[in-house]
């Protein structure tokens, strides 16, 4: 038996909502497919309106909108292979549905629905569309092809009932946000899926950065057994396009690219600095502010900023105050200077003298107290927002996960910000994550090469500097004890007595599990930020604010 087929894969970043924008994206996919003689052409799911649209994907006007897209976009691409994409459809009946569309020969050829609609972590699709029957396969050029869509895949009777009607090969259009270790997962069920059909599998995913989700792309194509064929790099738009001979065996992918993915460091690091580029370029913003006090966590802020938007882009601000140790002075300089940022310096002491005299007769008789630090706190915010208000500048916050975990911050202070990068990096990642952007560059980045975070930011003792004297750990455990429980505490949800017999303290234990309880109501206010594990806080991690269990273990 003879016979080829060329299907080409787009790994592209869509807007969401840019129906328009995104449909211009597809046509260029298309050409690209056309000039090299595909005979099919493919985009990820939810494509055309772009993922996760959330309950914007059930508004009526905006799915006839769409639909309107996709029959000009039909239009646009009859002169050449098929296409497929994905939207959400909604049906006479006023139902929704999740659906991967083929275009061929200027009209909507038909479309698969979504047979099982993921509902954990980040997904809420149960509560958006209708599961839709499982879909026959389409008849594309030579071949006949089944769609499982995303989720569908992850479980054995989409594909099944597929190839037994008669799809020779399986093209998988996928949203899959990213997390570490995302990807052996995806292959793990893809490789599945080969084993039991004996068909050829496509996995095409997403890219770019979506509020708080990541989409690192990452396509494949296996053939059957599980064998790799293709492998698309993470985190780069790439339009290729992928070979398949007709074996007497049935289609087989020939071997092409098969790019290496680099270490989850690096990938968390392009993950924070895509989702933050990603975040304020497709809300109109060009251009950044933050509050650099000579710390590491603003220090890798202002980094991912500047790798992100370029360092002419980024504004940092010091804010001393009496508190404010020389070498925090001298640090935040050396770390403005080593990125080719512009670096300002706002004193608070003339407004906190203001604010205290203001005070003074209502706190009379009163102690200082916390009160006095988290004044500090507030007036720095307060600063920093004029200035994000005067310039058009986002306000990026600079909590890392320890510290919005259990409350180490100041609500309409610190916390103040459009957008926080490493909401989802705990403080011992922060100092890795440093340590490797000064060993390493990538054309990526656009801000410099070298040590642009100083060693001593790295290595001295973290402070808030609100008090004299004042260090991190005169309030929290040290870092690694801390980030040790939060990890068994909020990542694999363990219970007291579990984490105590992994060898902690019990009081120290219970006091991290105070800690985290009663912040819950900071993270409800808290800024977005780049999810790179499965259990970030916002939609991977949902509790109430009231709430009086304790975990009695």
């Amino acid at each position: 038996m003879t016979g080829t087929f060329r299907l080409t894969m787009a790994q592209m970043n869509p807007t969401l909502g840019d129906l328009a924008g995104n449909r211009a994206k597809a046509r260029e996919a298309h050409a690209a497919g056309k000039a090299a003689g595909a005979d099919f052409v493919a985009m990820p799911e939810m494509f055309l309106l772009g993922y996760q649209p959330q309950d914007l994907a059930v508004k009526p006007a905006l799915c006839a909108d769409a639909w309107n897209e996709l029959e000009t976009l039909a239009a646009e691409v009859a002169d050449g292979p098929p296409l497929g994409i994905g939207l959400p459809v909604r049906e006479a009946d006023g139902r929704h549905y999740n659906v991967y569309a083929i275009l061929e020969g200027g009209k909507v050829r038909g479309y698969a629905r979504k047979h099982h609609l993921p509902n954990y972590h980040v997904f809420d699709e149960m509560r958006l569309y209708t599961p839709g029957q499982i879909a026959g396969p389409f008849a594309i050029g030579p071949l006949r092809m089944g769609t499982p869509i995303c989720e569908d895949s992850w479980y054995p009777d989409v594909a099944e009932t597929m190839a037994e009607s008669g799809a020779e090969i399986l093209m998988v259009p996928n949203g899959s946000p990213y997390r570490r270790g995302k990807f052996d997962v995806r292959i793990h069920h893809m490789v599945a899926r080969t084993v039991e059909t004996g068909l050829p599998l496509v996995y095409l995913n997403m890219l770019g950065g979506q509020d708080d989700q990541i989409f690192e792309g990452g396509s494949f194509v296996l053939n059957p057994g599980g064998q790799l064929a293709v492998q698309l790099p993470v985190f780069d738009e790439v339009i290729a396009h992928v070979d398949f001979d007709r074996t007497e065996a049935g289609w087989r992918a020939r071997p092409g690219e098969r790019a290496v993915h680099p270490p989850v460091v690096e990938q968390d690091y392009r993950g924070m600095v895509m989702a933050l580029h990603d975040y304020m370029t497709k809300s109109g913003f060009s251009k950044a502010v933050l509050g650099l006090s000579g710390g590491v966590d603003s220090a890798l802020v202002a980094t991912i900023a500047a790798d992100a938007l370029g360092p002419e882009n980024v504004h940092c601000i010091m804010l001393p105050s009496e508190y404010t140790a020389t070498e925090s002075l001298e640090d935040a300089a050396g770390v403005a200077e080593a990125l080719g940022c512009r670096l300002d310096t706002l004193p608070i002491e003339p407004g906190r003298a203001a604010l205290t005299e203001t005070l003074a007769p209502l706190f009379a008789g009163h102690a200082p107290d916390v009160t006095e630090e988290n004044l500090q706190s507030r007036l720095r915010g307060t600063l920093l927002m004029a200035v994000s208000n005067k310039f058009g500048a986002m306000l990026l916050t600079t909590g890392n996960k320890s510290e919005v975990a259990v409350g180490y911050c100041t609500i309409y202070g610190d916390m103040n910000g459009g957008y926080n990068p490493i909401k989802d990096l705990y403080k011992t990642r922060v100092f890795e994550t440093c340590r490797w952007r000064n060993e390493n560059h990538r054309p990526w980045m656009k801000a410099p090469a070298g040590v642009v975070i100083p060693p001593r930011v790295i290595e001295k003792p973290p402070s808030a500097e609100l008090r004299a004297d004042q260090k991190d750990e005169d309030s929290l455990p040290s870092y690694e004890i801390l980030d040790g429980i939060l990890e068994r505490m909020v990542e694999d949800d363990q219970s007291v007595a579990e984490i105590v017999a992994a060898g902690y303290e019990r009081d120290t234990v219970k006091r991290v599990e105070h800690l985290l309880n009663i912040s819950e109501w900071k993270r409800f206010q808290s800024a977005p930020g780049a999810r790179l594990t499965r259990r970030a806080f916002w939609l991977d991690r949902r509790y109430p604010m009231v709430n009086r269990w304790r975990d009695p273990s």
